[in-house]
């Protein structure tokens, strides 16, 4: 089974006439459909809403879009507080969930009226002194240990630097009403690009009974409840899907078996997903415009790990379409490289493919989320430009490349420069 892009070869050889690769390109009209499936899925709690997660894809008009469906904004640093304001999510349509803090950003999104979640039980006392404690607060939750589904160990939040333990918790609770706090959230992110359905549901069962605990010995209000993100998508062909009815479902479930007989029949369920929301609805486009024959065969493509540094920082697979060639053979084998001075600079290692000429297209799956977000500007490499392909098919510039002179816009040596 293959992945198929949600463009063709025809359209990007129209679209490079005005807008040469590399560059990301992202289908609207699938981010919609999706938006509006997650919201169904979750219709049956009053108080849903997701909060998308801004690092994934950082960019004012993806915002938009999430917005008119619904959706509001997980912040984790200034800029992405001053993003969000921009577009006009504000209020408690923003979640700032930072760590590591710096002095500023707690009196920034508590002047937006954003809800703030602490990562930390020292950061009760910072926050205090710094802009005083909100009436609503969330406090980031970390039960230790491996953390485990069905079908096995899941990941190790023990070694995260992440959220409070469960003694922090009740104490810090504890702390915060007497501080002036009234209304309680608890958050927590144990478990990155699950692909199960059943992840959801445990964690949601894991928080649901420390509310009901909370409750019990802090006397709390707790209103909120935040599942964060975690849940993933299928890079690889033929992998399984999450099924977000089902995920959906199984909360709710958790939610009628654990905090409805406790008299929480109220809490509000809120979602943080970045990797889910936008990941399958964009593609990086490159050019393959060298080829070597050594030990190895390789392709050279005018992308870099700049443009998407997954596969080189986590050895992460993303598929690959030679656009026009989806339904040849695939009988050539070649690592997919790009130009910096890194060895580690490949999008794929040893993938069988069709025979690549040059001047090919290649569509890279998948990188609507941590794709162009992640890049950085080694080897003086620039950042690419970021394309919309709107639902009537024409295609909007919603960030245009880098130029030499941003590059050397924060120097201040000589006259070439400025």
């Amino acid at each position: 089974m293959n992945k198929l892009p949600f463009v063709t070869k025809e359209q990007i050889e129209e679209i490079v006439k005005t807008y040469p690769t590399p560059f990301h390109i992202y289908d609207e009209k699938g981010i919609r459909e999706n938006a509006r499936k997650l919201k169904k899925a979750f219709s049956w709690n009053k108080g849903y809403r997701e909060y998308f997660a801004v690092k994934a894809t950082p960019n004012p008009y993806i915002l938009q879009i999430l917005q008119e469906e619904g959706c509001g904004t997980d912040c984790s640093s200034m800029t992405e507080l001053m993003m969000s304001e921009a577009v006009g999510i504000t209020g408690t349509n923003v979640m700032f969930s930072s760590n590591d803090t710096p002095a500023g950003e707690f009196t920034k999104a508590k002047e937006m009226g954003a809800y703030i979640n602490l990562d930390d039980f020292t950061h009760i006392d910072f926050i205090a002194k710094e802009c005083g404690v909100p009436e609503t607060i969330y406090c980031r939750y970390n039960p230790g240990g491996v953390y485990e589904v069905s079908n096995g160990i899941m990941d190790n939040p023990g070694d995260a630097k992440y959220g409070f333990t469960k003694e922090q918790m009740i104490e810090g609770y504890k702390k915060l009403i007497a501080l002036g706090a009234k209304n309680f959230g608890i958050h927590s992110f144990l478990v990155s690009n699950t692909v199960t359905n059943d992840y959801y549901p445990m964690l949601a069962r894991t928080l649901f009974e420390l509310a009901v605990e909370l409750k019990e010995k802090t006397g709390a209000h707790i209103t909120f409840i935040n599942l964060s993100g975690g849940v993933g998508i299928p890079y690889r062909p033929g992998q399984q899907a999450n099924d977000i009815e089902i995920i959906g479902e199984g909360v709710r479930k958790a939610y009628e078996e654990i905090l409805v007989p406790a008299g929480m029949g109220d809490v509000a369920i809120f979602t943080e997903l970045g990797r889910f929301m936008l990941a399958p609805y964009g593609h990086l486009i490159t050019k393959a415009i060298h080829e070597k024959h050594i030990y190895k065969e390789y392709i050279g493509v005018d992308a870099c790990a700049v443009n998407l540094m997954r596969p080189a920082m986590y050895g992460a697979y993303h598929h690959i379409t030679v656009l026009g060639k989806e339904n040849a053979p695939e009988d050539c084998k070649y690592d997919v490289t790009g130009s910096l001075c890194e060895n580690n600079d490949k999008f794929a290692v040893d993938r069988m493919l069709p025979k690549i000429e040059m001047g090919d297209y290649l569509a890279i799956h998948d990188t609507g989320a941590h794709g162009f977000a992640m890049g950085y500007n080694y080897n003086g490499k620039l950042k690419s430009a970021e394309l919309l392909l709107r639902e009537d098919g024409s295609v909007k510039l919603i960030r245009r490349a880098e130029t030499p002179q941003d590059y050397f816009a924060t120097l201040d040596f000589s006259g070439f420069f400025k």
